[in-house]
Parts: structure tokens; C-alpha cells; sequence
């Protein structure tokens, strides 16, 4: 069975509550319930209007600095709410590595809801990218897994891919990657990225307006076409033409064509090591039906 990673600390509430009564005594006071505990981060919410976000393993502590430094700037470009930290937490004596405090934001995930719903969000999660999508600064993080070369990432892809088992398909989900791999890197400037947006990281209204995007942790400089995967992770073909039309001319075919190929590494991730995480398994299964359904 083929399992997210494992959490290198217990993060209990106690021991969320102790780092507010040291760093944060005003909050402490504040009922604490568990939300969410992802690859990365554990999140707490914390009273009405807060949210705990910590890293459940070291190799997620500096994505919560790069939190901490940027996401202001993407929350004065973002067109919608965003987990900007309004509290950021230090190290202590019963917890190693940095932590934020950032508002509740309310919504549905987006992998919560039918599809329908969820295909309503197509233009405003255009105008979201639009809006952040913007040439990056010179020391701007890049990060080795989002937004690089295609070319980069074809081991892990096509090691996924050997398991027939889990990939029936396997040979044209191998076609589409080579496909994607052989299409000029990008070559423009490198543009600020969310890094991992899938329906999980979503938060609609109730009318399926976009309300928030969360998880900022794999934010950096690269190549747009790995935001722009969403088009399969998150939309069925009508909603994924009206997403794609509302960029224009301002995304040309073949960063469309390597948001597919990032497309399939993203739902080959998400079904390769979540067999105990039925949500985003399943969201690798959709995307893995709307690349195999559809051309685009």
C-alpha cells in the first residue's frame, strides 16, 4: 500500500496550546479543533476566526518561511482571500520548526462538492492565476518540484507509471507524458506560482463562486503551465474550455500542453501515495479521466 508521508511529530492540541501560551498567550485561550492533516502541515482551527498551520515533518518547515515571507504579496494581487499569516510562530523547546497563525477562511473544499459546482469556479480561477501569475523577483525561491522543466521530473514520473496494476492505462498516460516532455520549456520570465493548486486547496461558495485558495507551502518562480494543470485536476471538458478561453492569447498552445504533462504527474502523485487518503486519490483519479477523455 502506497501511504502519504509519515508524520515525523505527534502535533496534538496540547501541544498547539502550549506554543500559544508562550508565543501567543491572547489566543491561547481560544477552543481548538483539528481540520485537516495533509503531507505537510497539520491545521488546526483555532475559536471562530483563526487558523494554526504547522509543519507535520521537516522537510516542510522552510515551505512555511516561504509562507510567512511572500504570501503578503500574492494577498495584495489576489482578487480573493488568502491565508495571509497574521502571527508568525518560532521554534521552541517542545516544537522544532517555524509555524503561522492566518484567518479562517470560510468555503467548501472544492473536492468536497459535486461537479457541477466545482465547474462554476472556471473563470474566477482564471482571474485568480491571471492575477497572480506575475514575473518574479531575481531571488525569488524556486522550487525543485513545481514549475521547472518536464524533462526533470520524467523518473519519478515513468516509475510511477511501471505499476500496470494501479495504471491500466499506463501506455498512453506515457504517451501524453513524452508528449509534453518534447514541447519547448518555457522561456519567458518566471512567474510567481502557487505550485499545488487541486480542488483540495479550493474553497468555494455555495453558488461555486471561488471563496479562497489555502496552501501556499509549494510556492516559488517557475513555469505557469504547473498552476495551470488545474484545468484537469479540478474541471470536467465544458468548464476546462471555459477555463482555457478566459487566458486568450495570453497562454499560447504549448503551455497548454505542458500544463497537461504536469497534469499527469500530478495525478500519478496523488494516486501513487494515497491509498490512506481517499480525497486526494480521488482527485487523481478524475484528473486521470479527463486526460484520458478528452484531448484537452
Amino acid at each position: 500500500m502506497a501511504l502519504m508521508p509519515q508524520a515525523e511529530l505527534d502535533i496534538t492540541a496540547g501541544l498547539v496550546r502550549s506554543l500559544l501560551e508562550e508565543q501567543l498567550p491572547a489566543f491561547s485561550h481560544l477552543p481548538l479543533e483539528l481540520v485537516a492533516n495533509g503531507w505537510d502541515n497539520v491545521i488546526y482551527r483555532l475559536g471562530k476566526d483563526w487558523a494554526v498551520r504547522l509543519p507535520r515533518r521537516e522537510a516542510a518547515a522552510l515551505l512555511v518561511l516561504h509562507e510567512q515571507q511572500y504570501l503578503p504579496m500574492y494577498a495584495r494581487r489576489s482578487p480573493i482571500p488568502l491565508p495571509r499569516p497574521v502571527y508568525s510562530g518560532r521554534p521552541s523547546a517542545v516544537y522544532p520548526w517555524h509555524w503561522s497563525v492566518t484567518p479562517w477562511l470560510e468555503g467548501v473544499s472544492a473536492a468536497l462538492v459535486p461537479q457541477a459546482t466545482r465547474n462554476a469556479a472556471a473563470e474566477d480561477m482564471a482571474a485568480f492565476l491571471i492575477a497572480i501569475h506575475v514575473p518574479a523577483a531575481p531571488d525569488a525561491p524556486v522550487n525543485p518540484f513545481r514549475g521547472v522543466p518536464l524533462g526533470t521530473r520524467s523518473v519519478a514520473v515513468l516509475d510511477r507509471l511501471t505499476d500496470s496494476g494501479r495504471y491500466p492505462e499506463a501506455p498512453r498516460l506515457r504517451e501524453l507524458w513524452s508528449e509534453a516532455c518534447l514541447v519547448p520549456p518555457w522561456d519567458g520570465p518566471s512567474l510567481w506560482l502557487h505550485g499545488d493548486l487541486h480542488p483540495a486547496n479550493v474553497l468555494l461558495r455555495p453558488d461555486g463562486r471561488l471563496a479562497a485558495v489555502l496552501d501556499f507551502g509549494d510556492l516559488g518562480a517557475g513555469d505557469p503551465a504547473a498552476d495551470l494543470a488545474v484545468a484537469w485536476l479540478m474541471f470536467d471538458a465544458g468548464a476546462r474550455h471555459r477555463f482555457i478561453a478566459a487566458f486568450g492569447p495570453a497562454v499560447d498552445a504549448g503551455t497548454w500542453d505542458r500544463a497537461r504533462g504536469w497534469a499527469v504527474l500530478f495525478a500519478t502523485a496523488m494516486l501513487s501515495f494515497s491509498d490512506d487518503n481517499p480525497q486526494m486519490s480521488g482527485i487523481g483519479h478524475f484528473a486521470l479521466d479527463q486526460l484520458l477523455s478528452q484531448p484537452h
